[in-house]
């Protein structure tokens, strides 16, 4: 599968886009569906990794060099009205692992990435903060293995937990935190 330009031309159309479509349909960055593939695509820019299109449903959601990457995200806030803030968790539950690459399965629940990215987007008022400024966003990286160690089965994670095992960083910083933590594997 190929990237498509935005540009690309919706044949039958009257002079529909392919971006006029995207527009259309995502323009909601902060619903929870699309907040999450946006998460994805910051930290696929940070890595420099989104030369290809994105896999639904893959055991993992970026590859970055040989090293798998697991991207969750959440906000205070969401695009239905809602009476207070949402609390902060992240889903962090073993899953069966598919291959799109393969095709193939793997047998038991696991958690299949090599490190966990954490987005937290921190605005509280959308009529005054916007999700496409990344100064809203701030990103938790750790390590499989230790939410393996330290948080075995469980299956969400709070932010006052998550705050306990990473230091929060910024989007200018988020490369060097994921080679840190993937080099050091703690």
């Amino acid at each position: 599968m190929k990237k498509i330009s935005p540009g690309e031309a919706i044949i039958g159309t009257n002079n529909l886009t392919i971006g006029d479509f995207w527009s259309w349909a995502y323009s909601d960055v902060l619903s929870n569906i699309n907040r999450s593939v946006f998460a994805e695509f910051i930290v696929g820019t940070c890595l420099g990794v989104i030369d290809k299109p994105r896999v639904e449903w893959d055991a993992y959601d970026l590859r970055y060099g040989d090293k798998n990457i697991e991207v969750k995200a959440s906000a205070y806030i969401q695009s239905w009205n809602h009476e207070s803030s949402s609390q902060i968790r992240f889903d962090i539950s073993k899953k069966i692992p598919w291959y799109a690459e393969t095709n193939t399965y793997e047998k038991e629940p696991r958690r299949s990435a090599d490190c966990y990215v954490f987005c937290l987007y921190k605005g509280r008022d959308p009529n005054k903060e916007s999700m496409l400024n990344l100064g809203n966003w701030v990103f938790y990286v750790i390590a499989t293995a230790r939410i393996d160690r330290e948080l075995g089965a469980q299956k969400s994670v709070g932010l006052s937990t998550i705050e306990t095992m990473s230091d929060p960083a910024s989007h200018e910083v988020l490369k060097a935190r994921i080679d840190e933590t993937l080099t050091t594997q703690s």
